[in-house]
């Protein structure tokens, strides 16, 4: 059988898992959850080990610093993928539920009523977490979950799959609505994509040449690609307050797409804040590239146009000292890549207008970026943080994976 003929065998059955899914009571999907919770539990030196594999091949291919830090699982983190999946088991059903209702002069009623999507491919690369966050939501909202992940965590992606295709046999609920792609086949993806008449949807958390590679879909993708995230100190910002947030947003966790990626300072703060927090940046091992300006108070390297627009996923930080608010929001008009952005500031008038003017997904006023996370929003986990502008916006969770349908009630109407 060809890699084609195999994928799409796979998508046929996921097609049919979705019809039968979405027929499931509440409870079925709620109990599948909890067995797949307890699984992760069970399973987790099991999990440890696999994925001990997956990180000594990831070195040997030359994989470093944060790149490793977002493939690899422990035991703290095991046990976060299992509360995750026990708070999105104890979140409303959203299928079923009736958006709005009216009754037209004719006496027609009708109901606005959220129904799964369908059938969903999730694309992901390096983080294996992503397998059962997505299957989670995926499955709770009634929806067949297409899950392919990376080379680079084939085996601890694998073993997931396995305990997620358990809890869905011990709960009853159909085997086919799981379809896990085993090969790391580029191919997978120009197959995926051009599965129009099996697949409703394509979610990518990828980078660039996974956007690439999505190019001209004929299936509808909800993108989720570079994350570069921005942090405004502005002139009347809490000195103690921006430093905390400022080294949460960069330092907490690099490698993942709500993380820092360029600071602005105004400059009526900037020589009194700037040398308090490149010492405490460089204490805590990031890399500083810096404006003309921002070199002339700390050190740093020389910020080149292309720093500003990349995506690290490092502990490396671009900084620019800006002349305004005005400033600071053209500037991440120009660089920013519409994920999550905030200002630091005392001034109401001032926060009010950044979080008006500035149009990425999230906009955060006093807080750190890091927030941008489908757990901390309270859906229990995450399929992406869309920075789409149709359909969903931001961290992905069980509403953002319904669509709806109307449901019509006569009493021998026509039109006539």
């Amino acid at each position: 059988m060809s890699l084609e003929s195999e994928i799409r065998a796979g998508l046929e059955r996921a097609r049919e898992g979705a019809r039968r899914l979405a027929l499931c009571s509440g409870a079925t999907r709620n109990l599948l959850l909890t067995k797949l919770a307890d699984a992760l539990r069970q399973q987790s030196d099991a999990i440890v080990a696999a994925n001990a594999r997956d990180l000594e091949a990831a070195r040997q291919g030359g994989l470093r610093g944060a790149m490793l830090e977002r493939l690899s699982l422990d035991r703290r983190r095991i046990e976060a993928m299992a509360q995750g999946v026990e708070e999105v088991a104890a979140l409303p059903d959203p299928v079923g539920e009736v958006i709005a209702g009216w009754r037209r002069p004719n006496g027609l009623e009708i109901r606005q009523v959220r129904v799964p999507i369908g059938t969903i491919a999730v694309i992901y690369e390096s983080r294996p977490n992503v397998t059962v966050d997505a299957a989670a939501l995926l499955l709770k909202a009634g929806n067949a979950a297409v899950l392919r992940g990376g080379k680079e965590a084939l085996h601890t992606n694998s073993l997931l799959a396995q305990l997620i295709a358990g809890a869905i046999d011990q709960a009853g609920a159909p085997a086919q609505a799981l379809f896990f792609v085993a090969t790391a086949e580029r191919e997978v993806v120009q197959i995926l994509k051009r599965s129009a008449d099996l697949l409703q949807l394509i979610i990518p958390r990828g980078g660039g040449a996974l956007k690439g590679a999505l190019q001209a879909s004929a299936v509808p993708v909800l993108p989720h690609f570079d994350g570069i995230c921005h942090v405004y100190v502005d002139r009347a910002a809490e000195i103690a307050q921006a430093l905390a947030i400022c080294v949460d947003a960069k330092t907490s966790r690099p490698s993942v797409c709500n993380a820092m990626e360029n600071l602005l300072v105004h400059q009526e703060i900037a020589a009194r804040f700037l040398p308090t927090l490149g010492e405490k940046l460089r204490a805590l091992g990031v890399e500083l590239r810096g404006c003309p300006r921002t070199r002339a108070i700390i050190a740093a390297a020389a910020a080149s146009e292309e720093d500003w627009d990349r995506e690290y996923l490092d502990l490396i930080l671009s900084i620019k000292i800006v002349d305004s608010l005005s400033d600071a929001i053209d500037f991440i008009a120009r660089h920013g890549s519409g994920l999550a952005d905030a200002i630091v500031t005392a001034d109401y008038e001032t926060a009010c207008r950044f979080q008006h003017e500035v149009d990425s997904a999230t906009v955060y006023v006093n807080a750190s970026t890091r927030f941008t996370d489908g757990f901390e929003f309270g859906f229990g986990a995450e399929t992406g943080i869309s920075t789409n502008r149709l359909h969903a916006r931001g961290p992905m969770g069980l509403r953002e994976l319904t669509t709806y349908k109307y449901a019509i009630w006569g009493q021998g109407q026509v039109r006539g």
